[in-house]
């Protein structure tokens, strides 16, 4: 996300930046690759994929489903431990009302992902999750700039805390339209800026 979209990576430099050799750098480009984003042009490098917003939608339409059966699982198989963790994380996105820092809202919501796929406990569900939203954060990283900071906290503040409140109620089938829905409202205001 830091590096814009068209930006040619070279490896030596990335390799240097991030103070290891050269392969590790190539097998996370290879990886990158294989997720769309980034594209290895012969005799050039690599460069950062443009971020085509109609195939963005079609990401979209489909982590619809997918997020709303992470919620669903998720209600089947929550524990305190993972109740107590969403709480946490909640207390950290409100401090980002007195900091604008994307990365660490981004940061954030991964945590916050990663305590639902846990409570999903379906690795394969957590694997094509995980791989439909690397491909879309890009969007929501870049539209933060477009948006009042303070409503993003907020947005992201309440999914955190609806989504413990309807796991912890352990409604699997509340649990997926609540999942659904604030994805869906996320991509209509995505819409409407686009």
């Amino acid at each position: 996300m830091e590096y814009p979209p068209g930006t040619i990576l070279n490896e030596k430099v990335l390799a240097e930046e991030f103070g290891l050799s050269r392969s590790p750098i190539r097998d996370v480009l290879n990886a990158l690759e294989i997720s769309g984003l980034v594209r290895v042009i012969p005799r050039t490098g690599t460069l950062v994929s443009e971020i085509e917003f109609h195939k963005m939608m079609d990401v979209y339409r489909v982590r619809l489903e997918i997020e709303a059966l992470v919620g669903h699982l998720a209600a089947e198989h929550i524990t305190e431990d993972h109740l107590q963790e969403i709480l946490q994380i909640a207390g950290e996105c409100r401090e980002l009302f007195a900091e604008r820092d994307r990365r660490r809202l981004i940061m954030i919501d991964m945590k916050f992902r990663q305590v639902l796929y846990e409570a999903a406990n379906n690795p394969t569900l957590k694997e094509i999750s995980q791989h439909l939203y690397d491909q879309t954060v890009r969007i929501w990283y870049n539209f933060l700039d477009r948006t009042d900071w303070k409503i993003e906290i907020q947005g992201m503040l309440d999914e955190i805390l609806q989504t413990h409140e309807i796991l912890f109620s352990r409604q699997p089938s509340e649990a997926w339209t609540v999942r659904k829905g604030f994805l869906q409202n996320y991509l209509d205001r995505l819409k409407k800026k686009f």
